[in-house]
């Protein structure tokens, strides 16, 4: 497994559009510094679980997204804090690894649901990215996660 971080995205609430930043703080046990979920303002906030204090979503998914079905989406548009490229993240259940310093517990894939289809306006983004949504994450051990890390 080898990859790299392409962007990092995070919102200080449940519904604002998310925004793409160089750099973030990951919080062991909490969730990404001033992301709505490490805040407790996240649609799911209100059943805490360790695995929604990160996600990632590989970029060639995104990709895929548009030459399977012409389906344009922006990377932030995905909900998802990380943007991946040449790791498999579904093979990370159940796994530790690293992002950069940071060291992350994969637990379960991030399906896409209907509050994703509804906050882009575009539903086939369900099918599209059923089993390829991504990942939900622990971080066990925390640092600052940048733009470019190594997943390992």
């Amino acid at each position: 497994m080898a990859g790299r971080i392409e962007s990092i995205h995070i919102t200080s609430s449940a519904e604002a559009a998310m925004k793409a930043v160089g750099e973030v703080q990951a919080l062991a046990g909490v969730g990404l510094e001033g992301d709505r979920y490490a805040t407790r303002t996240g649609t799911f906030s209100a059943k805490p679980k360790p695995s929604r204090q990160i996600t990632l979503i590989e970029a060639e998914a995104i990709e895929a997204l548009e030459q399977e079905l012409g389906l344009v989406l922006a990377p932030g548009e995905t909900r998802r804090n990380l943007i991946t490229r040449g790791v498999a993240l579904n093979h990370l259940v159940g796994r530790e690894f690293t992002v950069g310093g940071v060291r992350l517990l994969g637990h379960e894939l991030c399906e896409p649901c209907g509050d994703l289809a509804r906050m882009t306006g575009k539903p086939q983004v369900l099918p599209g990215l059923l089993h390829r949504g991504g990942l939900r994450a622990e971080i066990l051990e925390g640092g600052v996660i940048r733009v470019g890390d190594p997943v390992a």
